[in-house]
């Protein structure tokens, strides 16, 4: 009789997917260092600027971050719901849905603007966005994979969280506290 013996769950799973996080990461600063800001990259019919677009695109992204939140939390057992069967599929439409809304504001960032430096606010949220791609994409790549840590993913989704929170602070709320709520 032979004993199989469960596969030990490393941290060492997490070093490729890791190590290709920081390489989308690196290629996204560098682009957006290296490219001329063009102004203007994305506008959508009823908004009255690209920046609208890209301030409730990002609201609009929390919003279901916080819905991925929750759902995570019911998933995890740390929030009981009763009749839980759907909250698998509401976590993963709502990230695919926030995703999506993110990648227009990324480009619209990284081509109208690029990489800026002009006051602390612009600079951190620079810096977070060259960081969320890679983040999302370390969380992504780990989903299927076998033999991670049982604090990898929670922790790889609140990094994602955090830095999808951060960049809306920087960004739409800073914009709503300045300009207004508008369209």
């Amino acid at each position: 009789m032979t004993t199989v013996v469960p596969k030990e769950k490393s941290a060492a799973t997490l070093i490729v997917p890791a190590l290709i996080g920081c390489a989308v990461s690196a290629v996204i600063g560098a682009y957006a260092g290296a490219h001329h800001p063009a102004g203007v990259a994305v506008n959508v019919a009823g908004f009255g600027s690209p920046s609208t677009v890209k301030v409730w695109l990002t609201t609009a992204a929390i919003v279901l971050a916080v819905v991925q939140l929750l759902s995570a939390l019911v998933m995890w057992g740390k929030i009981k719901v009763p009749n839980d069967a759907y909250v698998p599929a509401l976590h993963r439409w709502s990230g695919r849905i926030a995703f999506l809304l993110t990648v227009p504001v990324a480009m619209h960032c990284l081509y109208a603007f690029g990489f800026q430096t002009v006051d602390t606010r612009v600079l951190i949220h620079s810096t977070l966005g060259t960081m969320f791609f890679g983040a999302f994409t370390v969380k992504m790549l780990l989903l299927t994979r076998k033999g991670l840590p049982g604090w990898a993913l929670p922790v790889l989704g609140g990094i994602v969280f955090t830095i999808l929170a951060a960049l809306f602070v920087t960004s739409s709320l800073w914009f709503f506290a300045n300009f207004g709520v508008t369209r």
